[in-house]
């Protein structure tokens, strides 16, 4: 920059006209991803090409009333009083270095006005990309299953894939049992309560609830067959910026390691 420090260049820059389009930028970002802080706004600007100061980003956001949703309690039900077997953890210290090594999977539920709608999800725990999911009318393992057999046609993970999930019934199956092993899937549940084994998949259940389920207030069945798989292969896998993968989205941290490795998901 000749000579000129960082700071001097910006402010030179920085005019009336940047500053519109900005904004523009800004509103455009805030108007897809209501729950963007300003962190994941200044990554999204930088995707655009635009390198604003984090404190211009958050007087803007505050000045044009960009700032984000006050996010809703989330209540979650595990079924875990049965007599199937469990696993052991084998997640728990265990720390993926790339894809299909650790899966996590979890289930939540859609409300209607008349009754409920369950998503099973199963997300790769390494870039937090969500490699399958089902929705059904029904919680059980039927749902559970559909998701795995997704997950796996999607993946074809290798031989000793951890899978992790709480206690549910729906996975202490036998028949969900034996399609992790025939496929060399390696079983692991959390323990009893404990939110944290499983934290990624939920951290995800979160998301979706509070950025795909609530804002659209969803009447029928059909509704959330039509909008949620978008959410969850376009908007969340594809382009919703996560703060653990250096505000890359799933599939720019997955294109990334392919570009540096050369080594493709299995």
């Amino acid at each position: 920059m000749m000579g000129i420090a960082r700071s001097t260049y910006y402010d030179r820059r920085d005019g009336q006209a940047d500053d519109t389009a900005v904004v523009e930028a800004m509103f455009a970002i805030c108007d897809e991803f209501e729950f963007y802080g300003y962190r994941r706004v200044g990554a999204a600007l930088r995707q655009k090409g635009l390198v604003v100061n984090h404190k211009k980003i958050r007087r803007l956001m505050r000045e044009h009333g960009l700032q984000p949703k006050v996010r809703r309690r989330f209540v979650a039900t595990t079924d875990s009083d049965h007599n199937g077997p469990i696993f052991p953890n084998l997640a728990r210290e265990f720390a993926p270095t790339g894809p299909d090594q650790l899966w996590q999977a979890d289930i939540t539920y859609v409300a209607l006005p008349d009754r409920f709608v369950y998503v099973a999800v199963i997300l790769d725990a390494w870039s937090r990309m969500v490699v399958g999911y089902a929705i059904g009318r029904s919680i059980d393992a039927r749902l559970t299953l559909a998701a795995l057999k997704t997950a796996i046609e999607c993946r074809r993970p290798p031989a000793g894939c951890i899978h992790h999930s709480d206690r549910g019934s729906q996975y202490a199956a036998e028949t969900y049992r034996q399609h992790l092993g025939h496929h060399g899937l390696a079983g692991s549940m959390g323990r009893r309560g404990n939110p944290y084994d499983n934290a990624k998949a939920e951290s995800f259940m979160k998301t979706l609830k509070v950025e795909a389920v609530y804002p659209m207030a969803f009447q029928t069945y059909d509704d959330v067959i039509e909008h949620l798989p978008d959410f969850i292969e376009t908007i969340y896998n594809k382009r919703r910026l996560h703060s653990a993968l250096g505000y890359l989205s799933p599939q720019q941290f997955e294109d990334q390691h392919i570009r540096q490795t050369g080594k493709t998901a299995a």
